[in-house]
């Protein structure tokens, strides 16, 4: 396998056409060595050296993902613009379609399995781990993809009154690290495949010494069943309607019980918010497999559950942060799964190089700015520096120094009111004011010690 190098400001080299392709500092955490080995692998490296090398054409998915407000020729600028001469190609927009569409998803597909994982997660590393076990939830999310007659054969639209509006949508389902936000596995599918059932997808990446967090979505038999079945925990938020059986009490006021087969431990819990404009109450009911009341008390468990939220916030930093809201720009089936593993893949390396950036320093890893690294990370493209694979790796560089030098501030408890901030129309925004404001709250948790509701 052949390898080359990339010319910069500071490389004495001629440039070739492999120039363009690179990821800036994020480079040293995909080699080029990687993308070549997944190229091979998945036999879609070209056969004979063109202006679009295939290399080059992976590197470029990836960094679209970093620049979503501009078109693939823009990026290609972006890619470009730190090099000592201009590019070999000018590529045509058309000619960068035809290079992605020769590409396919299969090495994407490649370098995910790769790069996934709990990335990160050191043993006893502090906001990671509870007790002995590695913290993680699962969840789903819709993305939004181009509404055209070779997507829509994959991926329907939202089912209304007049038949499917808006634009085709993708289910995304992922099983993240709660301490790092890295992403351990995802899933994807149309939204006529519900969540639970495309939890299976995840199973096989847990294991024992893991817990995993879930909503009362993920309340179904089949889906309990097959996470203990993988020798992971969970503790997953119950529905109430549900009636369980009263196996054992115990000293902490949670009981044993049994869904099916499955013995589970439950825990029933009022949940008081206060702030300064009043007080909410709210019963929770918890589901999980942690047996032992003396290691893992109800009340540590019900204020561990709200970890679970992390999970939310990958989505925000995917779908706000990196997409800003955008439709994604592939108009078939396979560039939506090219386009979705390109995404993943991107904020992978992003979450390691903040896991990076925090290993050692006493700062949890979630307080790493994910916008400082997002933005640095585009920065260090167009400048195309420090993209050279060394045998000595800088675990922290550019990127992971602006993250070190403004960590995020130590978490408060707030309440905001989960509203639309901005209604689809304007006739719908008008009436009453509502009230948007974020205020501190005290929690107080009551473990119910009755009977079961």
């Amino acid at each position: 396998m052949l390898s080359h190098r990339l010319t910069t400001d500071t490389d004495d080299q001629t440039d070739d056409r492999y120039a363009p392709g690179h990821l800036g500092e994020l480079t040293e955490h995909l080699s080029f060595d990687m993308v070549d080995t997944a190229l091979d692998e998945t036999r879609t490296a070209q056969q004979r050296v063109r202006d679009l090398p295939s290399r080059v054409v992976v590197y470029l998915l990836l960094a679209a993902c970093l620049f979503p407000d501009v078109g693939y020729t823009g990026v290609w600028r972006k890619l470009t613009a730190g090099l000592r001469r201009s590019a070999p190609a000018r590529p045509s927009a058309s000619g960068l379609a035809q290079a992605r569409r020769r590409v396919g998803p299969a090495p994407f597909r490649w370098l995910f399995d790769l790069l996934r994982g709990p990335e990160g997660a050191t043993p006893g590393r502090t906001g990671v781990w509870f007790k002995d076990l590695l913290v993680t939830a699962i969840d789903g999310t819709i993305l939004t993809v181009a509404d055209t007659s070779r997507v829509r054969t994959d991926y329907v639209k939202q089912a209304g009154n007049h038949g499917g509006t808006g634009y085709p949508q993708v289910r995304l389902l992922a099983l993240v690290t709660c301490g790092t936000r890295a992403l351990i596995d995802a899933v994807f599918g149309p939204t006529t495949t519900g969540e639970t059932s495309t939890v299976p997808g995840l199973m096989n990446s847990m294991r024992t010494g893991m817990l995993v967090l879930a909503d009362r979505n993920f309340d179904a038999r089949d889906v309990l069943t097959g996470i203990a079945t993988t020798g992971a925990d969970f503790l997953v938020r119950g529905k109430t309607g549900r009636h369980l059986p009263v196996l054992a009490r115990h000293r902490d006021g949670s009981y044993t019980s049994r869904i099916d087969r499955l013995p589970v431990r439950v825990i029933d819990a009022e949940i008081t918010i206060t702030t300064d404009h009043g007080r909410e109450q709210a019963n929770y009911r918890l589901l999980t497999t942690l047996h032992d009341p003396d290691r893992y008390p109800a009340h540590q468990l019900v204020s561990l559950y709200h970890e679970r939220w992390e999970i939310e916030t990958t989505y925000l930093e995917l779908k706000s942060s990196m997409l800003a809201g955008r439709v994604l720009r592939a108009r078939t089936t396979s560039g939506v799964a090219q386009e979705i593993y390109a995404l993943l893949i991107t904020y992978q390396l992003l979450r390691t190089v903040i896991s990076d950036a925090t290993y050692d320093t006493g700062i949890d890893p979630d307080r790493g700015s994910f916008t400082i690294a997002w933005q640095a990370a585009r920065d260090q493209v167009i400048l195309a520096q420090s993209v050279m694979s060394e045998t000595v790796i800088d675990l922290v560089g550019q990127i992971g120094t602006q993250v070190q030098a403004d960590p995020l501030p130590q978490r408060r408890l707030r309440v905001c009111p989960r509203i639309v901030k901005r209604a689809i129309s304007k006739y719908q925004a008008r009436g009453p004011a509502i009230d948007r404001t974020c205020r501190k709250a005290r929690l107080d948790i009551c473990i119910l010690t009755g009977e079961p509701p």
